[in-house]
């Protein structure tokens, strides 16, 4: 499968999340021994905000392998991850990030920081962004695009 496969699944879990009421992210985490784990964002369900769709997909494949560090492992989501979830994949030695859209107010791989390649690190992670880059980044301006209208139409 190619980089744009496992970014239609991370769409998939995208699409589930926003239908739930929560911003539509999702990821998935491909690990060398063909374990693929596929998550979509809960923090708005859980109430917490370290459940994003990229850290659930993190923990799920390390709870799938027994182990926390998944070396070799790739991990994708539609829009570029933030901090936190930056410095999970490097915690993980996630080998490759890739992403669909940029986010220029959390971006933690290339937007705001660039944590995958910060020499002041013990593990540096490639990055691809723009993979279904106008999918991606059409799911999530529709989302807020109508969470704004609805808030506009709440104060007429």
């Amino acid at each position: 499968m190619e980089d744009r496969d496992y970014m239609e699944m991370a769409l998939a879990q995208a699409v589930a999340a926003g239908n739930r009421g929560e911003v539509p992210v999702g990821a998935v985490v491909v690990l060398p021994d063909a374990v693929v784990v596929a998550a979509g964002n809960r923090t708005v369900e859980l109430c917490d905000p370290t459940r994003p769709a990229e850290i659930l997909a993190l923990r799920e494949a390390a709870r799938q392998v027994g182990n926390c560090r998944l070396g070799g492992g790739l991990l994708f989501s539609t829009i570029e991850p933030c901090v936190m979830c930056m410095g999970a994949a490097i915690h993980a030695r996630i080998a490759r990030v890739v992403y669909g859209t940029a986010d220029p107010r959390w971006g933690g791989a290339e937007s705001l920081y660039t944590l995958g390649n910060d020499p002041r690190l013990n593990h540096a992670i490639p990055v691809t962004g723009g993979v279904l880059e106008e999918r991606c980044r059409e799911l999530i301006q529709s989302f807020f695009r109508q969470r704004r209208q609805e808030a506009a139409a709440g104060r007429s």
